[in-house]
């Protein structure tokens, strides 16, 4: 990794780690990620757990060399529905990390739940486990929209879990989605008046999409809210956000101050990652190039594979040619934008290499002027596509 090449980074940005653990109760029908359904929704076994956690350990321990020196800023634990695992593997997952990663002060570690594997005092042992910081995948309070989703929890499973989860930590997430399938303006507007009772200190609202190769893919949902009724909606949670003290800091996500999600923003600011787990992905930089890997996606194939230390499935050097859009297609996602000074770092390239592209964005209206500054207007943050699409290689 360290021959010459035709990338010259000046310093290495800050590394994260992310942790994918890939068995839910039920996969839902608009989900994408690498998950699997854990035998008919039965509850993940001890041994099943320690299994997998062997595999982590080894797969980490191969990919060492690669992160020499190197300590982390942030973990998240993702899945899949990590919170399937018991509390006690939990603590022995960030205890195997702590053993062989550098950690920052005061890293975050953050691990995505479910309301569906949610028991009183569970989500307190996720935080003695180590955990600092819960991701609620609650998605809707309405126990017909939750059906129409195909999830496995309640409305009221959802509100008590949210109540444990904001005993047991400092700060946590609530995840929503919305243009549901005949969802109004009203029914998203109790939806988010429920969500801020709580008094979040962070809110992730994500617009339903029908991904390819999965449920809704083959068989959409009917009755889904037009474009305009979705930007009104999302107009609605912009400003009702705002009204709780909660600023949109990203096209999804909005905090209360001091609350940011320090591995997203890590991402969105073309920091580095290592992924380990099944169909985890690793981007990471080196003085003259930046790589990328993909594990084994099949449990059971990374399993085998991860004790043979080759745990990653396929691996590639960014083209040079592709560092720009990969750049923006994250850094653009900011509503305060990111600095000049950042690209060079950490594509390695030279200001001509964007010249072009930033010339038609700020002419077509979708980039603010300052030249020091990387950043949407207002009218490019909502046309983001559009804009991000300038900096793809021709």
């Amino acid at each position: 990794m360290m021959r010459p090449g035709t990338l010259t980074l000046s310093a290495l940005p800050p590394l994260s780690l992310y942790v994918h653990l890939p068995w839910c109760l039920r996969k839902c029908p608009y989900c994408d990620f690498n998950s699997h359904e854990w035998r008919d929704g039965r509850e993940l076994s001890v041994e099943a757990a320690r299994e997998y956690l062997a595999a982590l350990r080894a797969d980490l321990e191969a990919a060492l060399p690669l992160i020499w020196g190197r300590s982390v800023v942030s973990i998240f634990i993702g899945g899949g529905t990590p919170s399937l695992f018991p509390p006690e593997q939990i603590a022995e997952l960030i205890s195997d990390l702590r053993a062989r990663l550098p950690l920052e002060p005061g890293c975050e570690i953050t691990m995505e739940a479910n309301p569906g594997t949610f028991e009183r005092d569970r989500f307190a042992g996720f935080a003695q486990a180590g955990v600092t910081r819960l991701s609620i995948g609650v998605q809707s309070f309405d126990d017909a929209k939750l059906h129409a989703l195909g999830r496995v929890h309640s409305g009221s499973q959802a509100r008590a879990a949210i109540e444990e989860a904001a005993r047991a930590f400092g700060t946590f997430n609530i995840d929503l989605m919305y243009a549901l399938p005949e969802q109004t303006l009203a029914e998203l507007d109790q939806d988010l008046a429920t969500a801020l009772a709580f008094d979040p200190p962070h809110l992730s609202v994500y617009h339903l999409t029908i991904e390819p190769n999965t449920r809704f893919a083959n068989a959409p949902p009917d009755k889904l809210p037009d474009p305009d009724l979705a930007s009104e909606m999302l107009d609605l949670i912009t400003a009702r956000t705002g009204a709780k003290g909660m600023g949109r800091y990203e096209v999804s996500a909005y905090a209360r101050d001091g609350h940011r999600c320090a591995h997203n923003l890590n991402y969105w600011q073309f920091g580095d990652y290592l992924g380990i787990g099944a169909g985890a992905h690793t981007k990471l930089s080196f003085a003259h190039r930046v790589l990328r890997q993909v594990r084994w996606r099949d449990p059971a194939t990374f399993m085998a594979k991860a004790a043979e230390g080759q745990a990653v499935s396929n691996e590639n050097e960014v083209a040079r040619g592709e560092l720009p859009f990969e750049f923006m297609l994250n850094a653009l996602r900011l509503r305060e934008g990111v600095p000049m000074q950042s690209f060079l770092e950490r594509t390695g390239l030279p200001p001509s290499s964007i010249a072009k592209a930033l010339e038609q964005g700020r002419a077509k209206g979708l980039l603010e002027t300052d030249p020091t500054v990387i950043r949407a207007t207002p009218r490019g943050f909502d046309f983001l596509s559009d804009l991000q699409e300038l900096f793809l290689a021709s």
